[in-house]
């Protein structure tokens, strides 16, 4: 990974082989960023994502091994219980144009990835939320 801050931009570049949600996070935690936007392009090979099934309140995903552009990435950065919470959506679209996507865990890049995380000032929280059953922003 590698990457430059412009004010509260950073312009990241990330490359073959890594992951684009374990290296968000390592460059959180370096930059200090406790409150950020995210959003991207690239090519992947492999992606987790899902969705919440809101009556079961959980996390399905399924894993896609493929190559694969990004279509759209993009979530934020915020704080739970003092350490950094990472919440990303990805749409990945294969070579017969079909589009997956949802909540990513994880997703690794084949060729670059090009990322605009953008630094919000000040803090906000999560909490668990019985009733809905996500961690949800805390005002």
């Amino acid at each position: 990974m590698e990457y430059r801050k412009f004010g509260n931009h950073y312009v990241i570049r990330l490359e073959k082989g890594e992951e684009i949600v374990a290296k968000v996070k390592e460059l959180c935690e370096k930059e200090d960023v406790k409150l950020a936007s995210l959003s991207g392009i690239g090519a992947v090979n492999k992606v987790t994502a899902g969705l919440f099934q809101t009556k079961e309140k959980k996390y399905v995903s399924k894993t896609y091994e493929e190559d694969m552009e990004i279509v759209s990435l993009g979530g934020n950065v915020s704080l739970m219980n003092g350490e950094t919470y990472l919440h990303f959506h990805i749409s990945v679209a294969n070579e017969a144009g079909e589009v997956r996507g949802g909540p990513l865990t994880d997703a690794f890049i084949s060729a670059t990835g090009e990322l605009v995380l953008t630094r919000i000032e000040g803090t906000v929280d999560r909490e668990y939320s019985d009733e809905i059953g996500l961690n949800l922003l805390k005002f």
